[in-house]
């Protein structure tokens, strides 16, 4: 794949206020900005990820002679500021929860720390980043709870938004919990395991559908799952699919199974299932697809479906009840010249949308006794650590006499550093590594948090210093 130079994936007004910082001579403020996203009503819980490719992007920023010669046509940025560009590098600290992490609205996942006029420039890239992969993540972490175990294939190429959702969005629902896809390139870049059966036009490609089987078998004797809805799927696919596994049976190969593409997936796969048993093919699988997501794979769960494998393509790749995450990056705080600590917040009439301000972590707090995560709370990096040996109190972060007591608890740090001083100081897991952690982040949490009807709000609360400190802010600014 050609390397492309993202150093200009950005929106012009980042542009434009880095060429203003320059102006009023502000280039090496330092800023902090966080990265979270909003409740909007169908968010539950989200898997974090994108960070391996922000970092990618971060680590290689660079404008080049194409890139300001570009900048230079616009007519709207005088040369010192071009001049400036020339040189530009990332020198700044980047802090994240690891791919994979379960988080929550309004949990800073990613904060940027850096110069004013570095940390501006990379907001439109990071969220553009994120916002895709987590929502694609989140949404094949649902997909594969829905289906209980059984292994889900992503192949949502040919519906995805342009080819890096394809290709990014496969790397995500694999972390997310797919086991396969059929992206060939994701697959080469991610080293990803890729799966397929064949198309109905390879069937309606022979003479009937016997002898397209038959040739599909041959040429794939040891994975010949055939695809039987192209005429009629009891009447001629299965009975057909049979006819060529005993052929396949008596060469010493064992069959792979069908798959069922379009009708009644519950009452096809039962008869199906039933055919193939009789016909003593009791170990071939049945692979269903079509439009399917977390919701129509309960369903067909609930109906007790005779299905083994599901292939999940258009609403994965495109979260299609969801198509936005909503991430935004907001300005948390400043330094001033003697690298004092100045809280920003943002203020609206909208109370979800007034932010958290100050430099911050996410804690989240399990029980020791069942190793479950039971709360997270959002508190300032300024404050000492939690004393485990006493017990812990959080409050609401908006209903203040809401309270919960923890004594026998453990608390973790979510953020990371990843980049510091422009270096990358963070060891990048692989796509299995990450997958694992997943797998376990999930695992963490109890069902009623991950079900996908009514699901029990998890807690995410302010530390009384940060909640104090917020409160303070907004009085202020109201002149109370």
């Amino acid at each position: 794949m050609t390397e492309r130079n993202l150093t200009l994936l950005t929106d012009l007004y980042q542009l434009t206020m880095m060429n203003g910082y320059l102006r009023q001579n502000r280039k090496d403020e330092i800023a902090v900005f966080d990265v979270f996203f909003r409740q909007n009503g169908m968010i539950t819980y989200s898997i974090a990820c994108g960070l391996k490719q922000v970092t990618d992007y971060i680590l290689n920023l660079d404008f080049g002679e194409e890139e300001i010669e570009y900048l230079r046509s616009l007519n709207i940025f005088d040369e010192k500021f071009l001049e400036y560009l020339k040189n530009f590098k990332f020198t700044g600290d980047v802090y994240a929860v690891p791919e994979g992490t379960v988080v929550f609205p309004g949990e800073p996942i990613l904060t940027v720390k850096a110069p004013v006029m570095q940390a501006q420039l990379i907001e439109t890239a990071v969220l553009n980043m994120i916002n895709f992969q987590t929502l694609i993540a989140s949404k094949a972490a649902k997909i594969c709870y829905a289906a209980k175990g059984d292994s889900v294939m992503e192949f949502g190429l040919r519906r995805a938004q342009a080819p890096d959702a394809g290709i990014y969005g496969a790397r995500a629902a694999v972390i997310g919990g797919c086991g396969s896809t059929s992206n060939v390139l994701a697959g080469k870049m991610f080293d990803i395991p890729v799966a397929g059966t064949h198309a109905h036009s390879w069937v309606m490609n022979f003479k009937d559908e016997y002898t397209a089987f038959k040739a599909y078998a041959e040429a794939y004797p040891e994975n010949a799952l055939l695809l039987v809805d192209t005429f009629d799927t009891l009447k001629s696919g299965v009975p057909n699919a049979i006819k060529v596994f005993s052929e396949l049976k008596a060469k010493g190969y064992k069959p792979k199974g069908i798959r069922l593409d379009s009708g009644d997936l519950a009452y096809l796969s039962k008869k199906a299932r039933q055919m193939m048993d009789d016909a003593g093919f009791k170990e071939t699988i049945i692979c269903a697809s079509g439009d399917l997501d977390e919701y129509s794979i309960n369903s067909l769960k609930n109906q007790g479906a005779k299905i083994d494998l599901w292939g999940v393509g258009t609403k994965l790749i495109t979260s299609a009840d969801m198509p936005a995450l909503g991430g935004v990056y907001k300005l948390a705080a400043v330094y001033d010249d003697n690298g004092t600590e100045i809280p920003k917040i943002k203020v609206s009439d909208n109370a979800a949308k007034i932010t958290n301000p100050g430099f911050k972590n996410i804690y989240r707090v399990y029980d020791n006794k069942t190793g479950k995560a039971e709360a997270d709370f959002i508190a300032l990096r300024s404050e000492k650590p939690v004393d485990t040996s006493k017990p812990l109190v959080l409050t609401h972060p908006t209903d203040r006499w809401k309270k919960i007591t923890f004594t026998d608890y453990r608390v973790r740090g979510l953020q990371e550093q990843i980049i510091k001083d422009g270096k990358l100081v963070y060891k990048m897991p692989t796509l299995k590594e990450i997958k694992k952690y997943c797998q376990e982040e999930l695992k963490s949490f109890w069902d009623e948090y991950k079900r996908l009807d009514s699901p029990h709000v998890y807690k995410v609360d302010l530390s009384d210093s940060l909640y104090e400190l917020k409160r303070s802010m907004l009085a202020e600014l109201r002149g109370e």
